[in-house]
């Protein structure tokens, strides 16, 4: 399994720190990670992506499933992503439109700190 996940609090905002490889094999983990969070009230979460060398649809199902559920709990998941590989994906499937994707995590908590 080529996948590390690490989190940290950065504020009121997690951070997930992904890196490797996303695939059928990699997604579950990536999934019972999130879901950790979210069902401990953990609902502000940023995802990034900086380290993520391969995304297949199997971890673009998983954060639109938990996009979703954090929705429902008025949270917001937000993505961190430069690799222009990564991108791509996001652009081809439209779910650039659907998520908030920033360059880094900076960006993204100064984003949220300008809403706040």
């Amino acid at each position: 399994m080529d996948l590390s996940i690490t989190s940290e609090a950065r504020g009121g905002t997690t951070v997930v720190h992904v890196g490797g490889e996303i695939d059928i094999y990699t997604a579950p983990m990536l999934r019972q990670h999130l879901d950790e969070h979210i069902s401990a009230g953990r609902t502000d979460l940023v995802v990034d992506l900086g380290d993520v060398t391969f995304m297949a649809s199997t971890g673009l199902g998983v954060l639109v499933g938990r996009l979703k559920l954090v929705r429902v709990a008025n949270g917001t998941l937000r993505l961190a992503c430069s690799s222009d590989r990564i991108l791509s994906v996001f652009s081809i499937t439209g779910l650039d439109k659907v998520f908030q994707i920033f360059p880094s995590v900076d960006e993204v908590l100064a984003a949220s700190a300008k809403t706040s």
